[in-house]
């Protein structure tokens, strides 16, 4: 579609016309997650976007794992590959947005969405999440980036205020979106929260200001479901697309013959009553992290009152029809195939596409595998084929496929951790030991969770000797996380910890597998034989676990900081700082986010940012660095370091080797602070026995500078080091370069 061709549309659209395409209404086939009913006469067809990031919502999909597993892959090939598997599906199931992926930093270690991000340290977040939007808008579906900016925290996130220094905003929060935008996402979703006093759905210095002025940026911007406030504040602030733009009645009646009844009805209109009857409940019941879901038509009537009443110009909707018209265009729903590359080759966009789904399963198995975690080993693991094993745990006989809230997806098939270890070891056994973990839903009904309830208990002594009979125990222990509420502490839930505790008493060679949303506390870990952290492992959870625990080489590494407590966390100590005062959270702690903070005030984690083992044995020499030159300096992104280090694999077995880059820069001007250590540059290889590799690792320019409010980003001169390692606190090698005025 050419500028002419919206010209020509946008000539011809109706006021009424071009409402219908900045506010979405529900689907009538209701599997859509947000759907725009195009202008029939025109033949703009309908729009339908479906919820991401771990599979696709609409019926059976699969359930890849959890973002933050991704992240610990640390690969961003492997992230291309998931989104071009990702865009296959949506497609598969007649859809052309996907609303993935989530770019918000983990800074709450308890957030209750941490599992849908991407990990603390924003160089990791921009260079995976580029990959991920990359391999979504090549496999022919538009990429949502979310949620713009600064949603860290489930806990009121409709309304908390995100105080944050324009530093911190520039240097921690904001790179992953950056990244998302030059990779070419098609859209942007804001937050539900406010930042700095604005909500983000009229936040016009970031959405237009930065997004668009700064960055380039010409996709839709869409609101969060329910995450509108204002028309003419929305409209003048740089919101394109309200969603959904329905109520919540509206959006579920179509699987509702009581919904569908209240609709006919009207009980609220006949008895005047405003809000609605039904809106009064649901406040009552609902959680604090839940938008009120009333009043949602905000850029229909309102809107249009604002136009008439010259409060909002008819041009201003005008370019935001254009938006929506450019997204419609990039999905090639108005001139067949898309013109711009989008489409697969030999792929027509307009063509379902047949999916793999044994090959996304393997898919799933391999990103599963990949971001598994070895957080210690006293040799153990790998596990001997011939081991006699007992497995243990509330919920080891069912695989993890996510959390609770927009993420969740129905598999294809699942394979629990009981599951995977029987198809390869004869001698399995297994005890639940304690009561099942929860696992949370936004779309549980209430009463859902009875029949778990009301079954008969689980056997603890059972469980303590069947670890004692065999020649390992395997405990699989998990938490509940969900969207719209933060976990309560990082305590693993219910008696899980008592659990483990007498399990390793009874058998020393004791695996412990973490299946969790993000950090959480582990007062065994120095008595285990081993910990593996394997996050939300998705559908193919137990067929994963069973090739790392006998032999295939983790590749994960920390992609957060695991702290011994929430009180070693760099937002603890402080209401104002989580969860906030008043409906302010204050990011009092600056850019000293996860390791940053930790390094800052001298407290050991657990385990560091970056950790993670591996069965092989790596060896690093001779590291060099160099200065880029980039002609025109063009931007913060731009390479401003290439290092090289050679590794070899000194083992007998082939492993996976994440090599990772830290800059330790000059101490800057003045009392502003840096961080000791700044992640610049990783690469995931993968080794043979006895195989040495050199590594080339670019360190860009915004690696090495510094936001300063009002001069804009800074390298000062100086000296400034490269040190390579293993983990934000390992050193392998180390190299430094000087940079002038």
């Amino acid at each position: 579609m050419t500028d002419g061709r919206v010209d020509a549309l946008l000539s011809d659209l109706t006021l009424d016309e071009k409402l219908r395409l900045v506010r979405g209404r529900p689907d009538p086939e209701g599997r859509a997650t947000g759907y725009v009913p195009g202008v029939e006469r025109l033949d703009i067809p309908p729009l339908r976007l479906v919820d991401g990031p771990l599979g696709v919502r609409d019926r059976e999909a699969t359930a890849f794992p959890a973002t933050i597993a991704l992240g610990a892959a640390w690969d961003p090939d492997l992230a291309r590959r998931l989104g071009r598997a990702l865009a296959a599906e949506t497609r598969a199931r007649g859809h052309d947005v996907l609303l993935a992926p989530g770019l918000n930093i983990v800074r709450v270690p308890t957030g209750g969405r941490n599992f849908e991000y991407l990990s603390e340290d924003p160089e990791l977040t921009s260079a995976v999440g580029a990959a991920y939007v990359d391999g979504v808008e090549t496999g022919g579906v538009g990429a949502t980036a979310k949620h713009f900016v600064a949603n860290n925290q489930e806990h009121r996130r409709d309304t908390v205020d995100a105080v944050v220094p324009e530093r911190a905003l520039r240097e921690i929060y904001l790179p992953g979106f950056r990244a998302a935008v030059d990779a070419g996402a098609s859209a942007v979703m804001a937050a539900y929260n406010r930042v700095n006093g604005h909500y983000m759905s009229e936040h016009r210095r970031l959405l237009d200001g930065v997004l668009r002025g700064e960055w380039g940026f010409d996709g839709v911007v869409m609101s969060d479901w329910w995450g509108t406030h204002d028309a003419a504040a929305a409209a003048e602030g740089g919101l394109d697309l309200e969603m959904p733009g329905a109520s919540a009645v509206e959006l579920f009646a179509p699987h509702s013959r009581l919904l569908r009844a209240l609709l006919r009805l009207r009980p609220s209109d006949r008895l005047d009553l405003d809000p609605p009857l039904l809106w009064r409940l649901v406040d009552r019941l609902a959680d604090e992290g839940q938008p009120d879901p009333y009043p949602f038509d905000f850029f229909g009537d309102p809107l249009r009152a604002a136009i008439a009443d010259g409060r909002v110009a008819e041009a201003t909707l005008d370019r935001k029809v254009r938006h929506v018209l450019g997204l419609y265009e990039r999905a090639g729903l108005l001139d067949g195939d898309g013109p711009d590359g989008r489409t697969p080759p030999g792929e027509s966009r307009t063509d379902a596409p047949s999916v793999d789904w044994d090959a996304h399963h393997d898919l799933a198995r391999e990103v599963a595998r990949r971001g598994t975690v070895l957080l210690a080993n006293d040799g153990t693991l790998p596990l001997g084929e011939d081991d006699s094993l007992a497995v243990v745990g509330p919920n080891a006989d069912e695989a993890k496929v996510g959390g609770g809230g927009s993420s969740e997806v129905t598999p294809t098939r699942t394979v629990s951790p009981v599951e995977g270890l029987r198809a390869g070891a004869s001698r399995v056994t297994f005890e639940r030991g304690v009561k099942r973990v929860a696992n949370p839903s936004m779309f549980d009904l209430p009463g859902s969770g009875l029949r778990r309830r009301v079954r008969s208990g689980p056997d603890f002594d059972a469980a303590v000797q069947a670890a004692a009979d065999a020649d390992a125990a395997v405990v699989v222990v998990q938490d509940g996380a969900t969207e719209s509420e933060d976990r309560a502490s990082m305590a693993l839930p219910g008696e899980q910890d008592r659990l483990v505790r007498a399990v390793v008493a009874a058998n020393p060679r004791t695996v412990v597998v973490c299946r969790s949303s993000g950090p959480v506390a582990m007062p065994w870990a120095d008595d285990v034989a081993a910990i593996l952290q394997t996050w939300y492992p998705g559908q193919a959870d137990g067929a994963a676990l069973a090739d790392v625990l006998y032999g295939a080489d983790p590749g994960g590494r920390l992609p957060v900081t695991v702290g011994r407590r929430f009180e070693d966390y760099p937002v603890a100590g402080d209401e104002r700082r989580y969860p906030g005062v008043d409906e302010h959270v204050h990011y009092d702690e600056g850019v000293f986010v996860g390791y940053r903070g930790f390094d800052r005030d001298g407290v050991a984690p657990r385990f560091p940012f970056g950790h993670g083992r591996s069965y092989a044995d790596f060896e690093y020499a001779d590291l060099t660095v160099e200065r880029v030159e980039t002609p025109g300096n063009d931007g913060v992104n731009a390479p401003a370091l290439d290092a090289t280090v050679t590794v070899a694999n000194r083992a007998d077995r082939p492993g996976r080797a994440v090599v990772q880059a830290y800059v330790e820069p000059p101490d800057p001007p003045g009392a502003t602070a840096r961080p000791g250590r700044e992640l610049g540059g990783f690469a995931s290889v993968a080794l043979d026995p006895g195989e040495r590799r050199t590594v080339s690792l670019a360190v860009p320019r915004r690696a090495l500078a510094r936001y300063e409010p009002g001069a804009g980003w800074t390298v000062d001169p100086g000296e400034y080091a490269l040190v390579v390692g293993r983990s934000s606190r390992d050193g392998r090698g180390r190299a430094t370069v000087e940079i002038a005025d």
